[in-house]
């Protein structure tokens, strides 16, 4: 009689390099750096992925990340370089690939970078400067930008006028505007002058706008606003409209913070 041969059970003993290569088809694509998991399972369920040629609508289905051929739309997707990068915004830029209007985008500073698939980790508005990442990870940046990711955002903001111990409280017990409640996650005086101040604000969740518009209910201006570091990943010198790789460790540290390497 002639004997059947069965695969071997994947138990405890799978090595970790091997339980790594073997996903489900959403989180292929989301570890193949194509789009986000919620994402791929959209695709799937449209019919418009395949595997080993064959169209599969299973999300389900294990798959090999490193020998089977995905595909979407009938085009394979090859695992894709990460790239993150940090700019040092300047003011008058919009954090947009294409402006309608026609005004300068971010992008205009990523000459030397290969920006086709890069993009903005969350906003600064046009007149706003400082630290802003960038990646192709699109994992990476959904995780950022989620508000459970408790990534303390910090700013150095320069108002007019005296901030005295008053406006340091009501932007710490926050303010109601637009109705929304708005509120720092900590203030503190940096340096004050007969005219203006530079005051440090650090938000958990930034809404639209959120500080200019806590300044405003409170009777003051907005000269400036630089964001100085995202978490601990710090603006330092990078001169203003440069953008640098981020570092192995900075890197690390935000797959970290965002439980992707746990």
């Amino acid at each position: 009689m002639k004997q059947r041969h069965r695969s071997p059970k994947r138990n405890g003993s799978e090595t970790k390099a091997e339980a790594g290569k073997r996903v489900t088809l959403a989180r292929a694509l989301s570890k193949l750096g194509y789009c986000s998991r919620t994402q791929a399972e959209k695709l799937i369920n449209g019919g418009r992925v395949s595997v080993g040629g064959r169209t599969t609508t299973d999300l389900s289905r294990w798959v090999d990340i490193e020998a089977d051929r995905i595909a979407v739309d009938g085009v394979t997707i090859a695992a894709e370089a990460k790239i993150y990068l940090m700019l040092n915004k300047p003011r008058g830029l919009v954090t947009t690939r294409e402006d309608p209007e026609g005004r300068p985008t971010v992008y205009s500073c990523l000459n030397d970078a290969d920006a086709r698939f890069l993009s903005p980790v969350g906003r600064l508005d046009k007149a706003s400067e400082g630290l802003l990442l960038f990646t192709n990870d699109t994992v990476l940046a959904q995780r950022l930008l989620d508000p459970e990711t408790h990534l303390g955002k910090v700013y150095h903001v320069q108002v007019n006028g005296v901030f005295d111990d008053t406006a340091v409280a009501g932007m710490m017990e926050g303010v109601t505007e637009g109705g929304e409640r708005l509120r720092a996650n900590s203030v503190r005086r940096l340096r004050s002058g007969e005219r203006n101040s530079w005051i440090e604000v650090e938000l958990q969740e930034g809404r639209n706008r959120q500080i200019r518009r806590m300044l405003d209910v409170l009777g003051f201006e907005c000269l400036r606003l630089v964001r100085v570091s995202i978490g601990e990943i710090k603006l330092g010198d990078l001169a203003k409209g440069e953008a640098r790789p981020l570092t192995e460790a900075e890197i690390r540290y935000l797959r970290q913070r965002t439980g992707l390497d746990v």
